[in-house]
């Protein structure tokens, strides 16, 4: 049997006439950009994150950069992020240049929250929260900070479609949420697709001003801004995949639980959850210090594999100038040689997953 670390497929044929329809219907509109199923989309994403605004963007990234510099911040500025992160996150503050400042992840892969308060300097303008893997951050604690420091809070949920912490979804506690949908998210398009939640009214008009060339109006230019517009093809498909969301979180949940259950190998560690919380299982991260052992024993089985992510962004090229060196965050770069990713997606089948489950099992060192 071969198992491909993510499939997309699957979660296509799941709504195919759907998804077929809808394309041919963009494409028959005769508009493009900017029309009625961006206008629909934002509308029922806002609704389903329970955020006042939602502002359709071109991609995650560019939801985080422009976050951060609508948010005011700049040169000179420091914004605490968590060090496990993939590197778009600190992308999002480095491109405004402001100074990412590393925090230590918790046992639950997020930000530990308990370690920010000793970073924080007069220089620190926000705290930049990575709901990662669809897992969740431990809010109380995170916001509690925000308002004793005066701080802005950036949620970069391009993992966390629909996770929730003590009821309230991510990506609403903060004065913004960024979210991506690219094709492997639980929410995915069909390309590179973004967006913005806010609870600002200021916010989120001067986020539509900037995506559109700074314009808020045909070729009447009041900052310089950005071509960054979600395009009606994929806010069309967005619009046929979101109805589902509940389904296919409840499906990863239920894939997530049997993993939890039957997964049984002394030397693996399995994800935990924070309670209070609704994980909805972006990826499945398991953690081992033989990884590079277990990689070569699930390929040779036909079982895929990622690591999210082999080089935590302090220690990455892009990043030499922070002057950051390996051993400064000791539980990140941990986290960075032990985790891997094990096949997780919409439509797996109850097959392909005995299958890895027992293969991972029947793995002897």
């Amino acid at each position: 049997m071969k198992i491909m670390p993510n499939r997309m497929d699957y979660g296509f044929e799941k709504y195919q006439e759907e998804f077929e329809k809808k394309a041919v219907d963009v494409l028959r509109s005769g508009w493009y950009i900017m029309g009625n199923e961006l206008k629909s989309f934002e509308e029922s994403f806002a609704a389903y994150t329970g955020a006042k605004h939602c502002v359709g963007l071109a991609n995650g990234l560019d939801a985080l950069w422009i976050g951060c510099r609508l948010l005011g911040i700049g040169a000179g500025d420091e914004v605490i992020v968590q060090g496990n992160t993939y590197i778009a996150s600190v992308m999002g503050i480095t491109m405004n240049q402001a100074t990412p400042i590393f925090v230590e992840p918790d046992e639950y892969y997020q930000i530990d929250a308990d370690k920010i308060e000793e970073k924080i300097t007069d220089k620190t303008k926000a705290i930049m929260v990575v709901h990662l893997y669809g897992h969740v951050a431990d809010m109380d604690k995170i916001t509690a900070l925000c308002k004793k420091y005066d701080l802005k809070l950036i949620e970069d949920c391009a993992q966390s479609h629909g996770a929730m912490y003590k009821g309230k979804m991510t990506g609403t506690f903060g004065d913004v949420g960024c979210f991506s949908f690219y094709p492997s998210k639980n929410l995915g398009a069909f390309g590179d697709a973004g967006a913005i939640v806010t609870n600002s009214d200021k916010l989120a008009e001067d986020t539509r001003v900037f995506r559109n060339y700074g314009s808020e109006k045909r070729y009447y230019n009041k900052v310089v801004g950005a071509n960054s517009r979600l395009d009606e093809m994929q806010a069309g498909l967005l619009n046929v995949r979101l109805p589902h969301m509940d389904e296919i979180n409840t499906e990863r949940q239920k894939i997530a639980a049997r993993y939890d259950a039957e997964l049984k190998h002394p030397d693996i560690i399995l994800p935990k959850q924070r309670e209070h919380t609704i994980t909805v299982w972006h990826q499945y991260v398991i953690r081992t210090k033989y990884r590079e052992e277990l990689i070569d024993y699930l390929s040779q089985n036909g079982i895929g594999t990622i690591i999210h992510y082999p080089i935590p962004p302090h220690l990455a090229e892009a990043y030499q100038g922070l002057g950051h060196k390996e051993g400064d965050f000791p539980i990140t770069e941990e986290y960075a040689n032990t985790v891997l990713s094990i096949p997780m997606y919409t439509g797996m089948k109850d097959e392909e997953q005995k299958y890895v489950i027992d293969v991972i099992n029947e793995w002897k060192r």
